[in-house]
């Protein structure tokens, strides 16, 4: 028995790690889609893309591994969740994909590169907005009878998810535009500055909305966040939170050009505590926990086995590729 927990909150820190990396690695490419049209046409636009082209597919390889591992690690939760918000997912793989292929088209097809800058952004806002959309209406809970989905196709469409969906892109945004001053010069980095000190207002917005909004989902999260002597320490996460904040101001006033990114990543840090915190001991909400809905300890294994060579290869080529495309981005080719 106690083996079996251990393993299981294994998994859950595994899908955790992998969520977060897809989070904080794929989010800040897709915040350049979403700011894509703000960029002159030309040199900017280029210069933009350029800075992701060599990551942007290997970031994603942290969503493959977030969704395996919980439909190998969590089955019953896959199957719950996947046919519960059926819709919004499927709504951001067509948004990936729309925006993967116009990524790679628009170098070869310079005829229509009007129609591909749109289709990068349209499938970027898309694919963010549903994830967001997908989040909120995962807190916000989903019916569960007799272990299997027992709510209507459009459950999940609420206020509060629409909120947490656009909280997503604005944040993305932010994302976008930090790692725009980091890797880019001259105009395209001052407009860049720009967007990070909009968006860096709207995410502060944004995060202060879904946190109330969150509250008034139920009582449960009230208990967990506001209940003594429980609220010192989820205190912290707030108190770290504007913190951070005040520390990305004085880091865009000064004109830094790194810590904007880092700084940025820690409010999603900070954001994702705040999600944990929220949903543990949970996986689907009032509904099941992680121990409900864990695979049987031997695949659990078998997997872990497999898993313990996977992470650090993706890891290490991920790395690998950072350093080998470090430095400030051009305008011209592609990669």
């Amino acid at each position: 028995m106690g083996i079996n927990i251990d393993l299981t909150m294994i998994w859950a820190f595994i899908i955790a790690f992998a969520v977060f990396a897809y989070v904080v690695m794929d989010g800040f490419d897709l915040g350049i889609g979403i700011l894509f049209p703000t960029f002159g046409v030309g040199k900017e636009r280029d210069q933009a893309m350029n800075s992701i082209a060599p990551v942007w597919d290997g970031n994603e390889t942290w969503l493959v591994l977030g969704g395996g591992g919980l439909f190998a690690a969590f089955p019953l939760a896959y199957g719950v969740v996947m046919t519960a918000l059926y819709p919004p997912i499927i709504a951001m793989l067509l948004g990936l994909v729309f925006r993967g292929v116009a990524f790679e088209a628009r170098w070869r097809d310079p005829k229509h590169r009007a129609g591909w800058d749109f289709a990068f952004t349209a499938g970027s806002i898309v694919a963010a907005f549903a994830q967001g959309v997908t989040l909120g209406a995962l807190l916000q809970g989903v019916e569960v009878a007799d272990r299997a989905y027992a709510g209507g196709w459009l459950d999940w469409l609420t206020p509060f998810s629409l909120l947490t969906g656009a909280s997503v892109v604005c944040g993305y945004a932010l994302l976008g535009a930090t790692w725009l001053i980091w890797k880019t010069e001259e105009g395209t980095q001052g407009h860049a500055y720009r967007l990070a000190g909009r968006f860096f207002v709207l995410t502060l917005i944004a995060i202060l909305a879904v946190s109330l909004g969150t509250l008034g989902l139920g009582t449960d999260y009230r208990q967990k966040w506001l209940s003594t002597p429980a609220i010192f320490a989820t205190s912290q996460v707030p108190l770290l939170t504007a913190i951070l904040a005040f520390a990305f101001y004085r880091s865009l006033k000064k004109r830094r050009e790194v810590a904007p990114f880092f700084l940025a990543l820690a409010l999603f840090l900070m954001s994702f505590a705040g999600l944990g915190v929220s949903m543990y001991p949970y996986v689907v909400p009032n509904a099941l926990t992680i121990w409900d809905a864990a695979a049987p300890e031997r695949s659990q294994i078998f997997m872990l086995v497999g898993a313990s060579a996977l992470v650090p290869i993706i890891l290490a080529y991920t790395a690998w590729s950072y350093w080998v495309f470090r430095g400030k981005t051009g305008h011209e080719g592609y990669h």
